[in-house]
This record gives structure tokens, C-alpha cells and sequence, in this order.
């Protein structure tokens, strides 16, 4: 599977256009990822030119290597191919939902479970409180 991962508020927090701190077990969970031989990642960030160069060196330093940076293939010259990612699943602070504890990605996608990204438990667990939904009265309200 190929997996587009995002650089701020998902590996570091947003310190744009520094790099913020690293997020607990992002790099492990990665590594880990990538040491199983099952994917692909490719770094997918918004930066450009010398930030995005930080970037790189701030993932290599920590042993993270991605197979291709802002492009499908490490091989894809710029303009030369469309913009948009073939990737199987992004990993994105930006999600509808937000973004997952890394524990649960990297378990979601070891055990091959995409299905568990999609339970709202896992967006909104101890978040939200689910409260009981009154009866629906019928025909606006004159029958019940």
C-alpha cells in the first residue's frame, strides 16, 4: 500500500514555517511501518524549497526515509506529471475526524483493519458524550 504521510501537525506540531516538535511515536510508528516491507511512504507536505529540504533532514536524522517526497515516484520530474498522489491512504492532521493516536494507525494498518479508521470511537473516543436521543413524535408532534 502506498501511504502519503503530511510533515506538520502530523509528524511534528505546527510550528509553520518551523518545525515544531516531534509528535509522540510518529517517527517510531513510521519506522516501524516501513521496517515491515508492506508499504510505501511518501512525504506530502505543503513546504517547498529549503523548508522542505529541513523537513527531509529532520526525518532522516531520526532514521525515517521516505521512497518519494511531494511525487508518486522518486523518478517523477516536476511538471511532467499530474499533481495529485496515487496513494492508497493519506495520513493527515487534516482528516475528517482529525488525526488518530499513532498507536491505533500503526496497529490499523499492521493488522490491515482500514475499517477501524472509519469508527467515530476512534475520532471522538472520551470526547464526546453520547446523549440519549429523544423519541420522535409523529406528524409533527400531534400523535405520539
Amino acid at each position: 500500500m502506498v501511504i502519503a504521510v503530511d510533515f506538520d501537525g502530523t509528524i511534528v506540531t505546527h510550528k509553520y514555517p518551523k518545525i515544531g516538535e516531534e509528535i509522540p511515536f510518529a517517527i517510531e510508528s513510521l519506522k516501524l511501518i516501513q521496517k515491515e516491507g508492506r508499504h510505501l511512504l511518501i512525504l506530502w507536505t505543503v513546504r517547498e524549497g529549503d523548508l522542505l529540504d529541513e523537513a527531509v533532514a529532520f526525518c532522516k536524522e531520526r532514521g525515517l526515509n521516505f521512497y518519494a517526497v511531494n511525487k508518486n515516484d522518486p523518478e517523477e520530474v516536476a511538471g511532467k506529471a499530474p499533481r495529485k498522489l496515487t496513494a492508497d491512504l493519506f495520513i493527515d492532521d487534516r482528516n475528517f475526524g482529525g488525526l488518530p493516536d499513532w498507536g491505533l494507525i500503526y496497529n490499523t494498518l499492521k493488522n490491515n483493519d482500514s475499517r477501524a479508521c472509519f469508527s467515530t470511537d476512534v475520532f471522538f473516543k472520551g470526547a464526546m458524550v453520547q446523549e440519549e436521543q429523544p423519541k420522535k413524535s409523529k406528524f409533527f408532534g400531534l400523535i405520539r
